[in-house]
This record gives structure tokens, C-alpha cells and sequence, in this order.
């Protein structure tokens, strides 16, 4: 039973492999340099934004401390710090689908 699971995984692999187009290095379509530079401007504002909430939250917890309130603070850090994760890696996994193949 074991030699025929084997047997279909690795034929399922090998056709699913042979199925899978490579659309190669592509090339840049004609007239999106403007559209290429609006991407670069939302990605740094985007980056920006990051910086400056994770500098709003770390002002709110140092209030929050001096008050000798806490707790709030820790879900909009949550918030923000997720917000970074995606940021940061949002060009990497458009890069890998896109060159994927």
C-alpha cells in the first residue's frame, strides 16, 4: 500500500510539474515608469506611517506608565507592529509570486 502511495505522489509531482508555465524575466509594459513611481512614494509614506505610530504608541505607554495606567497600550502596539510585518514584507512576497516559476 505504501509503494502505491509513493508511486501516485510522485507522478502527481512530475505532472503538476510539467503543467506550471515559467513566464521567464518579462519585460516592463510600455508607459508605467509613472505608475512605478507612485508605488515608490506609497511605499515610503507607508513606511513613514509605521515609524510614526510605533513612535505614537510608545509616547502613549510612557504616559500611560506615569499615570500608572497600562494595559491599553499593548493592543494598539499589536496593531502597529502587525501593520509593519505586512509593510516590510509585502515587497518580498509580491517579488517571489512574480518571479516565482
Amino acid at each position: 500500500m505504501l509503494d502505491l502511495a509513493h508511486a501516485v505522489a510522485s507522478h502527481t509531482h512530475l505532472y503538476l510539474a510539467d503543467d506550471i508555465p515559467n513566464p521567464g524575466t518579462g519585460t516592463t509594459p510600455p508607459h508605467t515608469k509613472g505608475l512605478v513611481l507612485i508605488l515608490q512614494w506609497v511605499a515610503w509614506a507607508v513606511c513613514g506611517v509605521c515609524v510614526a505610530g510605533l513612535l505614537i504608541v510608545a509616547g502613549r505607554m510612557a504616559l500611560m506608565h506615569q499615570r500608572g495606567e497600562g494595559g491599553q497600550h499593548m493592543t494598539g502596539l499589536a496593531y502597529v507592529m502587525g501593520a509593519c510585518v505586512i509593510v516590510g514584507s509585502a515587497s518580498a512576497l509580491v517579488g517571489a509570486l512574480v518571479t516565482a516559476g
